[in-house]
């Protein structure tokens, strides 16, 4: 099977959609619609089911992707040995994220390369961005973007984001329950701290002082003691098993995760796995 074919299968499957297929691979959507039905004529069978949610993998179209997936990541392998690319991963991604958050996909990383090289680097959206600039990293997870000109960003996913506070219950008013109450943040260039007073500005209500923590965990442990409030993701909250938060107004709720490289950066094998391996970070 042609490798191009291959991957359109991967990415309609993944994407649920010809037309954001085709705009990922650079094709035309008339291309990516005759690789498809290319596939299914070449096993004889529907591979996908087209209704108003977009494409959805039959039974034995879920068997091939897992497949072809498998295939895939062994192509890419092979296209890095061959080519002597050099077995370098450059990382970086915002505090409130961690690299725990990469633990899979780099162990998976390392049985392939057991010399591979990482740099991580982990800070604010603004701290990030800056090391993509300065070629200290080459790719980075990041929430929110400040949309600089010399950087590319590909949505991968969204945030849904909570308050957690002390004495926060099910009958808790939003907009009472933030009044004049301190703000937790990981450092004064957080995005989150930019999120909260548009928040509170937004609602009209005053909040107190702003204190820097520094580390995630302690901030969750600090807004659980009641030192103020911290705006974390719904995702975060969960993971640390804190049951009691208060959703954000849906004004203010969602927040995008993006995929940045320096603007013309070509993948390399290696990265492009990492980021398949680590599709659960924006897919959990």
């Amino acid at each position: 099977m042609d490798i191009e074919n291959l991957k359109a299968f991967i990415t309609v499957a993944e994407l649920k959609s010809i037309s954001a297929a085709a705009i990922k691979l650079n094709h035309l959507q008339s291309n990516m619609t005759a690789k498809i039905k290319k596939i299914e004529s070449y096993y004889n069978q529907e591979l996908f089911i087209r209704n108003s949610k977009g494409m959805e993998l039959t039974k034995d179209g879920e068997k091939l992707y897992h497949q072809l997936k498998k295939i895939l990541i062994l192509w890419e392998e092979t296209e890095n040995k061959m080519k002597k690319h050099e077995e370098t991963l450059r990382i970086g991604t915002m505090i409130s994220v961690g690299g725990t958050q990469f633990s899979s996909a780099l162990n998976k990383l390392y049985q392939t390369y057991p010399d591979l090289s990482v740099t991580l680097k982990t800070g604010s959206t603004d701290y990030i961005e800056h090391q993509i600039l300065g070629g200290t990293i080459d790719i980075a997870y990041t929430i929110g973007s400040s949309n600089h000109k010399k950087i590319t960003y590909k949505k991968v996913g969204q945030e849904e984001l909570v308050i957690i506070g002390k004495g926060i219950e099910k009958n808790t008013i939003f907009k009472e329950y933030i009044s004049r109450k301190n703000l937790l943040v990981l450092s004064d260039k957080c995005l989150y701290l930019t999120l909260l007073r548009n928040i509170f500005t937004g609602m009209g209500r005053e909040y107190g002082e702003i204190i820097e923590v520094g580390d995630p965990e302690s901030l969750l442990q600090f807004s659980i003691m009641g030192m103020g409030i911290s705006l974390v993701s719904k995702r975060t909250a969960n993971r640390y098993n804190i049951n009691n938060y208060i959703e954000v107004p849906s004004v203010y709720k969602y927040i995008n995760i993006y995929l940045i490289t320096r603007l013309h950066h070509e993948l390399t094998p290696i990265e492009r796995q990492f980021t398949e391996l680590n599709h659960s970070l924006v897919n959990e």
